[in-house]
């Protein structure tokens, strides 16, 4: 049997909840859009590449946001010690027999991520590059890349299958 992505519930955010509960509910809807730009798709379909000569793919969107979601959330904000593919690899050598342990390991990524800013405050602080950071400022930075990587992602789907919206 051929893996394809499953189906995922994108629960609506609370338009009057307090600031945290806004912040991670809207984090939460940019993932599971993400995700439900994939639903449905088998590795093949995910690995398809949106147009010459870019190597842009569903596939490699997921590579790419599990990254974002390891290097931000565990290495920067949380200090463990992770190790993963730089960002050049995320869209190289894409194999599609490896697209349902790669979705996988975005599903847990995200999962793990949730729990770190569960345990956190939003005006948690760490160090990178000489700046401080907030944890805030990284809910906004990841939600950022979800929300843009989203709109790729709507395209590339539309190319796959003739898919549009989700």
């Amino acid at each position: 049997m051929t893996w394809t992505a499953p189906e995922v519930d994108r629960p609506a955010p609370d338009l009057l909840a307090a600031e945290r509960e806004m912040v991670t509910a809207y984090l939460t809807w940019h993932r599971t859009t993400f995700l439900r730009k994939c639903t449905g798709l088998t590795g093949q379909q995910l690995a398809e590449r949106s147009v010459p000569p870019s190597a842009l793919s569903l596939l490699g969107l997921i590579r790419h946001l599990a990254g974002v979601e390891r290097v931000w959330f565990r290495l920067h904000f949380a200090g463990e010690d992770t190790e993963g593919p730089g960002r050049e690899a995320d869209f190289a050598d894409l194999d599609p027999a490896r697209a349902q342990q790669e979705y996988e390991q975005l599903v847990e990524g995200m999962r793990r991520s949730e729990e770190i800013v569960a345990k956190a405050s939003l005006d948690d602080t760490f160090v990178y590059k000489g700046q401080t950071h907030s944890l805030r400022l990284v809910c906004f930075h990841v939600m950022q890349e979800y929300a843009r990587h989203g709109g790729h992602a709507d395209l590339i789907r539309e190319r796959v299958d003739g898919t549009t919206g989700y």
